[in-house]
């Protein structure tokens, strides 16, 4: 069946091919040479298609399509996801890291930031929960604690954006030592670049490029999550 197809459209384009050429315009002639190639092309990938190699199949189609003019990306990424050779993505689509504070979760994909809090007056309380005062009573608490303070004011820049002028630090809060958060295990490592255990290196490197695009200080991210992002990607390489 596969090459009672293939040969059809190999008369298709003999066909097309012996009356499109003769006394046509050079630029006439690069046109219908593109159309040309898309059908050659097409005519691969149902070949492939109907011999079972889609993986082959799906990106060859995806391009001779986009020679006629058909959304070249949304087109490669439809079908290569048909085919299951889309671009590897974490699980969850989250990072998490957390502070002796708070346990922040970034979302990959609209890089929202929330997070909740793991002790004091407000635990066990999300910070898109708090009100205004919630949110400045937490922030005047974390004086002495400069990876959870780093977190919350990267979460207050994306919602308030008056804050820095409004709050003011609580003269009573911060008594107690500072907590320190220590070095990243394995396990958190994976969870800060949002990838399961055993993920290659290829894929490590490919979550942290991603991410330290969104968090990065110069893009208005946080330095903290820069930082553990470049710790737990040099952990997990070190371990490849």
């Amino acid at each position: 069946m596969a090459y009672l197809v293939a040969g059809l459209l190999l008369l298709l384009i003999l066909l097309y091919a012996a009356g499109t050429f003769s006394g046509a315009k050079p630029a006439d002639i690069i046109k219908r040479a593109k159309v040309l190639l898309a059908i050659c092309l097409l005519a691969v990938s149902v070949v492939l298609a109907f011999t079972g190699r889609w993986a082959v199949a799906a990106p060859i189609a995806a391009f001779a399509l986009s020679l006629f003019g058909i959304g070249k990306s949304s087109l490669l990424s439809r079908f290569t996801n048909f085919a299951g050779i889309g671009s590897v993505k974490s699980k969850g689509g989250t990072s998490s890291v957390r502070t002796a504070s708070l346990d922040m979760v970034l979302d990959h994909d609209t890089g929202d930031l929330d997070g909740e809090v793991t002790r004091g007056e407000l635990q066990g309380r999300t910070l898109s929960s708090l009100d205004v005062e919630e949110l400045e009573l937490l922030w005047a608490s974390l004086r002495l604690e400069a990876d959870s303070l780093d977190l919350l004011e990267t979460y207050l820049d994306s919602r308030l954006s008056n804050w820095r002028v409004n709050f003011k630090p609580d003269g009573t809060a911060g008594h107690s030592q500072p907590a320190g958060t220590g070095t990243l295990t394995e396990q958190e490592a994976y969870k800060v670049l949002g990838l399961s255990p055993g993920a290659s290196a290829g894929d490590i490197r490919t979550a942290h490029r991603r991410l330290i695009k969104r968090v990065h200080p110069d893009s208005g991210g946080s330095a903290f999550l820069a930082s553990k992002l470049n710790e737990a990607k040099d952990l997990l390489l070190n371990r490849h």
